[in-house]
Parts: structure tokens; sequence; C-alpha cells
């Protein structure tokens, strides 16, 4: 790794010095030169009771953990990791939160002795630059003991491959009640704000493009003006998925609908009959994966679907009646080297029942399964 890292350590005078929080300029720090919350930086933040951890930290002497920041230029600079221990800091110099003593009670930064003051402004923050090509920073970014709480592996892609795109992406997929949310929050597993959305229609779209790596689609399109066609290509899909399923299920939530759309998005559907299928489905007992329906009333690929298995009563019944001869290569096995098989498959109404059971050995059952 060729990556140049250099450590430092800054004062926190330094750091305060010119602070801003404005919501047309963006937060900046350290002269104005520090980009304190860039545009791929996270949307949490800390409570009160860790910022006052944070400043009491610091008027207590003890170390506060490495800040890493990515060099922009020679004199301009991006948070990476440490944003929120740099606004508790700054916060609590331009009096926007106290901290309290048993003793003294509330101490806001002005509340301090001129001793205390001066001791918060000389402390010293050990800091990371940090400078290099995309996969370096990547791969340095990936091995680093994030402190507090843990960026995510879309977090760490969106530091590297910050651009106009990226920012114009979060814009629609990475914020509380951000568009993709109030359009398609019913579809989508896990949570805006922690990339979640953002990572999963990065996936579809690099896949539609014959990219393997999210990152290797981040970074071919980081330079790209805005996120226009990926909003497009995702409005597609959810417009599809509505007008296909015209009823919506709670098994409809976290599927892989990039997928779908690509694979059978140009088919027309007769959507009432789509749906009794579907209705059909869900009320089968045999069917344990209801998820997989979607995809299969599309594909009619029955690996799509999970069904019941014959307990261990059942399948020592079986083997006990067979002598543990496989029904298929009449050869004998143990019966843990047999596996449970339905002699009526279910294409054809067969369920899982004593009855319906036989055992095979493993290499008959797969060569049967995959017929």
């Amino acid at each position: 790794m060729t990556m140049d890292i250099k450590q430092q350590t800054i004062t926190v005078r330094d750091l305060v010095n010119g602070y801003m929080n404005d919501p047309d300029h963006g937060v900046r720090g350290y002269g104005g030169r520090l980009d304190i919350r860039p545009p791929y930086q996270r949307e949490f933040r800390y409570n009160t009771k860790q910022k006052q951890a944070v400043v009491n930290t610091i008027l207590k002497g003890f170390p506060l953990n490495i800040m890493y920041w990515s060099v922009v230029n020679d004199d301009q600079f991006e948070m990476i990791d440490g944003q929120q221990r740099t606004l508790s800091i700054c916060e609590y110099f331009t009096h926007e939160f106290n901290i309290e003593d048993p003793d003294r009670g509330i101490l806001y930064f002005s509340s301090l002795t001129p001793d205390e003051q001066q001791k918060f402004l000389n402390y010293e923050l050990t800091v990371y630059f940090c400078k290099g090509t995309d996969k370096e920073k990547l791969d340095w970014f990936r091995v680093i003991n994030i402190a507090g709480e843990r960026l995510l592996d879309q977090e760490l892609l969106n530091a590297v491959y910050v651009g106009p795109f990226v920012t114009d992406a979060r814009r629609h997929f990475s914020k509380d009640g951000c568009p993709a949310y109030k359009m398609a929050a019913d579809l989508l597993n896990g949570v805006a704000r922690e990339q979640a959305y953002l990572h999963t229609v990065f996936q579809w779209a690099a896949r539609r493009e014959g990219i393997k790596e999210v990152s290797e689609y981040m970074s071919k399109h980081k330079d790209d003006a805005n996120a226009n066609l990926l909003w497009a290509y995702f409005s597609a899909i959810v417009t599809w998925v509505r007008s296909t399923f015209i009823k919506y299920r709670k098994e409809m939530k976290g599927l892989d609908w990039g997928l779908l759309y690509d694979n059978y998005h140009e088919k027309i559907y007769d959507t009432a009959e789509l749906e009794q299928r579907i209705h059909d489905l869900m009320e089968d007992d045999e069917i344990m994966k209801k998820s997989g329906i979607y995809s299969y009333v599309l594909s009619g690929d029955l690996r799509d679907l999970s069904f019941r298995t014959f307990d261990k009563k059942q399948k020592r019944e079986a083997y006990e009646r067979q002598h543990g001869i496989c029904t298929h290569c009449g050869k004998h096995f143990e019966l843990e080297e047999m596996e449970g098989d339905h002699i009526t498959p279910w294409t054809e109404g067969g369920v899982t029942t004593a009855e319906n059971c036989q055992m095979l050995c493993r290499e008959c059952n797969r060569r049967k399964g995959a017929k």
C-alpha cells in the first residue's frame, strides 16, 4: 500500500478556529480548511451524554481516539472519521450545550475558569492525514479501527468515491424521509440513513451494467454530473413492481427487485391472474419460503421455492419400510447417507406425508432434483 499517511497533532484551538455550521455553506473548522461534514458523511449525531463525555475526556486530559482526515489539496481537508467528536468540541466551544459538574453544577465553556479554558483549547488531538488513490484510500479505511459508531462498507465507499454523482445519489437514497423512502420503504430492507437503500440500488445498477463490485460502479460514475439515470432506473423498477403485483404483502419487502425487473419487465402479465396464483400459493402449506413465490410466478423455477421437509420420524419409517434400499439405484445405504424425497412431487399435487415419503441416496436425490 503506497498511500501517503502522516500523523500530526493539532490543538483544539486550531480545530475550532473559524468553526461554522451554515445550511448553505456546510460545516467547517480548522480555519475554514476542514470540511467537517462532507457529502458522504452519515446522518448520525451524538446525543448529549456522548458529547459531554468528549468534553470531559479533554478536560481530564485523557486521550481521544485518533481522527482521520482526507487531504483534498495542500490546504484543504475532509473529515473521514472523527466527525462527532469534532462537532462535540466545536459546539461546546460555541455554547451549544453544557456539561454538568457534581459540585459546580452546569458548566458552559464560558463558565470554566481561565485555566480550564486554556487547558481545553491547548489539548492536542492526533490526526492521520491520508492522501492516495481511491483504491488506496478504500483499502486503508477498511482497516481503520473506527471509534464509536463503526462505519459501514457503503459509508466507506461514499468517503472514497465522493463526487457529484454520490452527492446526488445520497440526496435520493440516504436520508430519513428521502424520495426513495417515500416511494418504496415497504420494498427495501434496512435504514436509509445507514446507506442501506443506496447500497441496494448501487448493487442493482452495477449488475445491470455487468459490473461485479459496487466500488467499481461508483468509480466509473464518480464524476457524473448527477444521479438522474440511477433515479430513473430505480423509479422504473418501483413502478413495474406496483403495476405488476397489484396487492402488497409483507413478503415483498427486501426482494431483489432489480434482478426481477431486469429479467421480466418486458413481458406483459395478466395482473389479476398473477395475483390469484400468488394468493393460492400463499395458502399452500407445503411452501415454506413465501417470499420466493414472487420469483417463482415469473420464472417458473421450483428452486425459487422452499418446501416442507420430512421429519425424522417420517424418514425413519420410510427407511425401515425400504430396508435401507434406495428406490432409484437399488443399493443399500445407512440412514445418514439418505434423504427424504416426495414420491409424488409438489407439481403433481404431492404433499409432505409419511405415505408420500421415499428415501433416496444423496446422489440419486440430487440427480432427480436436477431434472
